[in-house]
């Protein structure tokens, strides 16, 4: 459970229809296999699983309720021994009435008890003729051996150990109709739904109640472990299919298929859902559960590392599914165009000028330009295309930089730039052989004062180059790639925008331009500062100066979206990114990571205008709002005791 991790669990036993002893002792198991061999500390087990939900008129025989109530007794006697919270459905009588619930367990004791609120009576379900709604509010009854326990919907079960595991229950049909109680024990802080099912199975019924739960997740921000009846159930009319699901904030983690192994388990990051609360303003809280009505359980579990087995995307930024990849392609491409097209058609500018250099960024940025250009009617000579070779500017990006405006139709310039940058070393007394930042600087401030002074001559605007991952990191130079008049792709971070220069590879209709491309992605990134080797190939290559985009990018993904510690962005790293990178490479480039980020955010804090594309972005007006001069001290710290 450290950092907020908790494994759960959904498990669909055997059953047998009215034999509570056999289906006490096939929880049991179930229970057993969950946290003894998986390590579950919430298991969730099926509706009415201790008699079975197809009972039908044999639920009106005190034979049967007693025999459940003692085997709720038995089962939460075996279950003493694992250091965990069970659910199991059991027939519960409560003042002369019979109702449908959710039995919680925990240390060999009834914990409360959740009744179904919404007893359905259409088509196939028949439950008003045995069970009644159950209450929201709580009151106390004597249950299964114990004397004092907790009945009512608006029951939260609250770990002491880890606060932000709040854990709620409903019952089946609970979830499916307007209004669940589920949203109003988020409200009331629960992070952990529980919903004990029988849900039968029909053609199609599957994928909508995939849908019902990974969406309900979403809304809620929480996790929900959906758990259903199997197909030992009676045949009779039915057939149930044991669907086990589990989800977290709009994502479907493991998932039982129906008619399968009756299991699915995962780990709920209950402490990113209460960040993730934190930061939407629009989620709404009860100030405590008891301002709602709620009445709040307290039970115990052993903190300890949790095992994860749950995917964790080694790159966030891009989706690992092709179509899916495509249409995030496509999503981002209309994003910068319609950006980049509504700024010129406000400024009425006919221009845009680009500084070209055969690399990655330049090159997305120059293709968004021919797009919003088409999106305007616009000709696309009026894409002025600046080359402006240098000191280590090689044969190969420039030539690519030269087919790749022809290919597209923009006006080609060129404006070498030694004679003025050796004018400027003299003008402040540099001495060209000493390549320290101010020799590669000098290069980079020419580049845009040429850039802009182009601009103000054809009366365009000056389209910037710069991605997410190089301002994060900082990498750029203050007043020079650093500024433009619009930067289309300040919210791409680079892992990304490898993948939108091959999207157009893949999809364009020019072979000319197809060709190009490819050359462009297989040229290591470089900002080409430092002169050439000896055989006229790239000296200076971005990752091996600031580290892998590919673990910036998930580390940027973690710190800025996730809102996690250092200590658990190291984890998360090692777990998705290990098999690639050893623990010592992570470890230094996390550290990287941190510095850079404080101490850059000044040229952050100044940022042109630039469309967001995704959840992480870096505007200072929009999403990162963060002092220029504050301090890595305390992150960093926390490395250092790793």
């Amino acid at each position: 459970m450290q950092d907020g991790f908790v494994k759960v669990a959904a498990r669909t036993p055997e059953v047998r229809v009215a034999d509570v002893a056999f289906n006490v002792d096939a929880c049991a198991k179930a229970v057993r296999h969950a946290c003894a061999i998986d390590g579950a500390k919430v298991v969730a087990l099926p509706e009415l699983a201790v008699c079975g939900y197809t009972c039908e008129d044999l639920l009106w025989q005190d034979e049967l309720l007693d025999a459940s109530e003692h085997g709720v007794a038995e089962l939460a006697r075996r279950c003493a021994a694992y250091d965990a919270l069970v659910l199991v459905g059991a027939p519960v009588r409560v003042a002369s009435k019979l109702y449908n619930c959710a039995v919680a367990l925990c240390g060999g004791r009834v914990l409360g008890i959740v009744p179904k609120q919404h007893i359905p009576n259409y088509n196939e379900f028949y439950e008003a003729r045995h069970f009644s709604p159950g209450p929201s509010h709580c009151v106390r009854v004597p249950f299964a051996g114990e004397t004092d326990v907790p009945f009512g919907a608006d029951l939260l079960l609250a770990c002491r150990q880890l606060p932000e595991l709040v854990v709620a229950a409903e019952v089946c049909e609970d979830l499916w109709v307007a209004n669940p109680p589920s949203t109003r024990h988020a409200m009331a802080g629960a992070t952990l739904v529980c919903n004990l099912s029988a849900s039968n199975a029909i053609v199609g019924k599957a994928d909508y109640r995939r849908s019902l739960v990974v969406g309900q997740s979403g809304r809620l921000v929480c996790g929900y472990v959906y758990v259903s009846a199997g197909w030992g159930e009676s045949t009779q009319d039915l057939v149930f299919s044991g669907h086990d699901m589990v989800a977290e904030n709009g994502a479907l983690l493991a998932e039982g298929r129906p008619f399968g192994a009756g299991s699915a388990t995962s780990e709920i990051d209950v402490r990113m859902l209460a960040a993730e609360r934190r930061r939407l303003s629009t989620f709404a809280v009860d100030a405590s559960p008891e301002e709602s009505g709620h009445v709040v359980v307290s039970f115990d579990l052993q903190m300890e590392q949790t095992d994860l087995t749950r995917y964790v995307d080694p790159h966030p930024f891009v989706p690992s599914n092709v179509a899916r990849r495509e249409e995030r392609c496509e999503d981002v491409l209309s994003i910068q165009t319609f950006g980049l097209a509504k700024r010129l058609r406000h400024t009425g500018s006919q221009c845009v000028v680009i500084g070209v250099s055969g690399g990655l960024d330049s090159t997305l940025a120059l293709l968004v330009c021919a797009r919003a250009f088409d999106v305007l009617g616009m000709d696309h000579t009026g894409i002025l295309a600046v080359t402006m070779p240098g000191f280590g500017t090689t044969d190969r990006t420039h030539g690519n930089a030269t087919v790749l405006a022809d290919a597209l139709g923009a006006t080609l310039r060129e404006v070498p730039i030694a004679a003025a940058v050796r004018q400027h070393f003299a003008d402040i007394g540099h001495d060209e052989r000493d390549h320290s930042v101010t020799y590669e600087n000098a290069q980079a401030r020419e580049r845009t004062q040429i850039l802009m002074d182009l601009a103000n001559q054809a009366g365009g605007l000056v389209v910037g180059t710069g991605d997410l991952s190089e301002l994060a990191l900082g990498w750029a130079t203050y007043n020079a790639d650093h500024m433009s008049m619009y930067g289309v792709n300040a919210g791409v971070p680079k892992t990304l925008v490898r993948h939108l220069v091959r999207y157009v590879a893949d999809t364009t209709d020019s072979p000319e331009l197809a060709e190009v491309l490819g050359d462009v992605l297989d040229t290591p990134v470089s900002p080409e500062l430092l002169p050439a080797t000896g055989d006229g190939t790239i000296s200076q290559r971005t990752e091996d100066l600031v580290g892998p985009y590919e673990l910036h990018d998930f580390f940027l993904y973690q710190v800025l979206r996730r809102g996690f510690p250092p200590r658990k962005v190291y984890r998360l790293a090692r777990h998705a990114l290990g098999e690639k990178y050893d623990d010592q490479t992570i470890m230094r480039w996390l550290k990287t990571f941190y510095r850079r980020f404080f101490s850059q955010q000044f040229k952050r804090s100044c940022l042109p205008d630039g469309p967001k594309v995704g959840s992480v972005a870096v505007s200072p007006r929009g999403d990162l709002r963060m002092p220029s001069d504050a301090c890595a001290t305390l992150w960093l710290s926390e490395l250092e005791d790793l």
